[in-house]
């Protein structure tokens, strides 16, 4: 069902073709793929992994990300974006055969402290202990921050999400979690809505050492449906440095909706 998935969506980005083009812009795409664009948005977002270092089996984490942005009022002087990542995700069990369900839900609260071609956001995030099996998340309720920069104009986006958290609460039997991600993302714009993309995630353990560093590249094709932008995108992604039983090849798939702007 995974490679399925993966393969559709990539199907969809190739088949997307000319419908809609005069109505898609390079700054269509950016504000699809920009995190601190102040618009609705729902993404269904894919990790497939079917390669780890050092262990057998694969893994996948299917995404639902609602985003949500508030402006600002008499309490909170600028605006803020608040996200949601709900995760569906699969793990090999250690009896045999894999376990699929909830994983630990995210959430962040991104207010957007400057503003212009280059935009810079920072707030707190919060991780929930939600996981249906132990397999399936940490156990463990986590606290953070997140910072977001982002320049973008019509040629290119660039820019970088980084989010640090520690446990301060959970099951007493599960380890401590400190981790950091860091997720510098480029996206190339081409015509006619097309766009070039590498937006890998580097994820450091920073409580038991493990790490791992993955490059990605591929490619999507972002257009309009009335006030809506649609985005599909897949982005092939292999880890250049790692230690520990960590992802060797990801791919990274997903549609991406943004709403009335």
């Amino acid at each position: 069902m995974t490679s399925g998935l993966c393969a559709g969506i990539l199907l969809l980005v190739l088949s997307t073709g000319g419908n809609a083009v005069a109505q898609t812009s390079a700054d269509d795409a950016n504000k699809s793929n920009n995190p601190l664009n102040l618009a609705a948005s729902f993404n269904i977002q894919n990790f497939y992994t079917p390669s780890l270092f050092g262990t057998g089996g694969h893994t996948n984490d299917l995404l639902l990300r609602p985003t949500i942005p508030f402006g600002p009022n008499g309490f909170v002087p600028v605006p803020q974006i608040f996200r949601v990542t709900v995760p569906v995700s699969t793990r090999p069990d250690p009896n045999g055969g894999y376990n699929t369900g909830l994983g630990d839900v995210n959430l962040f609260d991104i207010f957007l402290v400057h503003s212009g071609e280059t935009e810079i956001g920072i707030g707190p995030l919060v991780t929930l202990p939600t996981a249906t099996d132990r397999t399936l998340g940490s156990g463990k309720w986590q606290a953070g921050l997140s910072a977001v920069v982002v320049n973008a104009n019509k040629q290119r986006l660039l820019g970088a999400l980084v989010q640090w958290q520690h446990s301060f609460a959970g099951q007493s039997d599960r380890p401590t979690v400190q981790s950091l991600t860091t997720q510098p993302f480029l996206i190339w714009n081409l015509p006619e809505g097309w766009y070039l993309r590498s937006t890998a995630t580097w994820t450091f353990d920073l409580q038991h050492g493990n790490y791992y560093i993955p490059v990605g590249f591929g490619a999507g094709k972002a257009w309009k449906s009335g006030t809506t932008i649609l985005n599909l995108f897949v982005e092939p992604q292999y880890s250049v440095a790692h230690s520990g039983s960590v992802p060797k090849w990801q791919i990274f798939a997903g549609l991406n909706m943004t709403f009335g702007r």
